[in-house]
């Protein structure tokens, strides 16, 4: 999986995102204080949070996609701290109050040891009684929706193409991306992606957080407050640090 085209069309791929419905979950849950923004990606989040008053940091994987995160902090008249890091391997960030993985960025961990230190590392950057919260892939969005069509979108600049597979784990997929980008001499330029998600079931997520010493306050689905169904799509955990 590579990231340095990918986060230049990103935006554009994420244009129908639900990020008035993630940034509204997160004042239902807590207003105010440190934040620190896992896999933050290109910022679109990482601004509107600190634009609501919360003290924003943001980390990803991608510098290509920290770099556009840094230029849309600077055109809003925001210094966000950026830093490249890996979320299984958070150092030298600090504590915060709340740490968030939003818009199914768990679900490219591939392996269960994967989800395991990150949670672990998170736990390590909350402060006493800090707020971990995040969202993933349900299995039935996985085996039912994603492998069930096609996704595709033409504009002008950018068009694409989006094929779902089975991936080689059980509740996975293989996301096969085709980009046509419109150059300055107005050509189109292709170029492919290859992104691999896994998810794993809710009893999993909460046994994990309690091993890495965390409470689990709630389990919803899908921007609600109602417990997840077989027919759910995005899962939500809200967790706190607790004394051990």
């Amino acid at each position: 999986m590579s990231y340095n085209r990918f986060a230049s069309v990103y935006d554009a791929l994420m244009h129908d995102a639900p990020y008035d419905e993630w940034e509204a979950y997160l004042q239902g849950e807590v207003k105010g204080g440190s934040l620190l923004d896992v896999g933050c990606g290109t910022g679109e989040l990482a601004v509107r949070f600190a634009r609501t008053g919360f003290q924003v940091t943001g980390i990803d994987l991608s510098d290509d996609m920290l770099a556009i995160a840094h230029e849309k902090a600077a055109a809003n008249g925001m210094n966000i701290p950026l830093f490249q890091q890996d979320m299984r391997e958070l150092e030298g960030i600090g504590l915060f109050d709340t740490a968030v993985i939003f818009c199914d960025s768990l679900n490219y961990l591939q392996t269960e040891d994967a989800v395991k230190q990150t949670f672990q590392a998170v736990f390590d950057h909350l402060k006493e009684d800090g707020l971990f919260l995040f969202d993933v892939h349900s299995s039935f969005k996985m085996n039912k929706v994603f492998l069930a069509q096609t996704f595709a979108d033409a504009a002008e600049d950018i068009s694409f193409i989006w094929n779902s597979f089975p991936g080689e784990h059980p509740n996975s997929v293989e996301h096969e991306l085709t980009f046509f980008v419109q150059t300055e001499s107005g050509d189109y330029e292709r170029f492919d992606e290859l992104h691999y998600q896994r998810t794993f079931g809710t009893e999993k997520y909460a046994q994990w957080l309690k091993e890495a010493g965390f409470t689990v306050e709630a389990i919803t689905a899908d921007f609600t407050n109602d417990a997840p169904t077989s027919e759910s799509e995005r899962i939500f955990f809200k967790a706190r640090k607790s004394s051990r």
